[in-house]
């Protein structure tokens, strides 16, 4: 019969492993899934990157940062391949990923020593609730292994914000790291500077909007922005200041287009407020309204990678 195994009863069964964090996010509109995992060590990261995409499954793409490992899946179950990685190799990766209620339930399998990475280092990681093992679990090199990963589902937040400082005081971008460092609710993910076209009449000095993302537990949506706009209210020393909202993994084409093209194109504030009302992005008004430009396009410049920092030719 099935059991299951809070984080701690596996650490006290296995011993301390190395899998420091694993945090689930879900767009559930769109069926999509980013799955966050931290390591102390780049070398299991490295290894698992290469098997999970050998066998499949459910992820999408993988990359790695630092210590973390970034995985794009989709909401769904998908038949793994592992090939000769079962007789030679040893193998692991993630078959399906469900969202029951406010709890995503995420079901891998592992052959030889991966089994001991998806059975004793996961499952007492950092946001796991608690692991269901099969009754006849075992790990080590001779094994097969399956586990099913209960964490809670958390959704992303992107924060935009324009126009917090003046030619002689503050700037967007610490205004809004800062933020992203002290906040109480949820997990901070990436911090973002975007430039924009340097060629405003209304910048102060290089042109640049900000954002900051989270991963947080949708109870918890609402005190996260209410701390955001507070936070940035107190750090503005503009009357020009606005924040944006944006909730989920996937922005429209529509709105990155626009966003893009903010670099070197002059909006308005309208057309900033028609495409946000268009595209699912929230503006709060926090001292006034001239910053709505910057802080729409810092939401649709978010997953731009490094060509949000920058301004078209430096692309050509």
């Amino acid at each position: 019969m099935p059991y299951s195994l809070k984080p701690e009863e596996v650490r006290e069964k296995y011993g301390p492993m190395f899998s420091k964090g694993l945090y689930t996010i879900v767009d559930e509109e769109n069926g999509l899934a980013k799955i966050i995992e931290v390591c102390t060590a780049r070398g299991p990261m490295e290894w698992d990157i290469v098997n999970r995409k050998r066998t499949g499954g459910v992820i999408t793409d993988i990359k790695l940062d630092g210590h973390t490992l970034i995985m794009d899946a989709v909401v769904g179950e998908k038949e793994l391949k592992f090939g000769p990685a079962s007789a030679e190799l040893g193998g692991q990766g993630l078959e399906s990923l469900k969202v029951l209620g406010d709890m995503v339930h995420t079901k891998w399998r592992g052959i030889a020593g991966a089994s001991v990475g998806i059975g004793a280092c996961l499952p007492q990681a950092d946001g796991v609730i608690e692991t269901i093992y099969p009754d006849d679990f075992k790990i080590g090199g001779a094994y097969r292994a399956c586990t099913e990963i209960i964490t809670p589902k958390m959704i992303r937040v992107i924060i935009g914000v324009d126009d917090t400082d003046t030619p002689q005081q503050g700037a967007s971008w610490v205004a809004s790291l800062k933020m992203g460092m002290s906040c109480p609710y949820g997990r901070f993910l990436e911090h973002k500077i975007v430039q924009l076209n340097p060629k405003a009449p209304n910048k102060t000095t290089n042109c640049c909007s900000t954002a900051v993302s989270f991963a947080v537990k949708p109870s918890e949506l609402d005190k996260l922005v209410d701390y955001c706009k507070e936070f940035i209210r107190k750090e503005s020393y503009s009357d020009d200041t606005v924040m944006t909202v944006f909730t989920g993994l996937k922005q429209s084409d529509a709105l990155v287009e626009w966003s893009w093209n903010a670099k070197s194109v002059l909006y308005t504030p309208e057309e900033a407020i028609k495409v946000a009302e268009e595209n699912d992005v929230e503006i709060i008004y926090i001292t006034g309204k001239k910053g709505v430009i910057g802080a729409v396009a810092a939401i649709g410049c978010f997953d731009l990678g490094v060509r949000s920092a920058g301004v078209p030719e430096d692309f050509e």
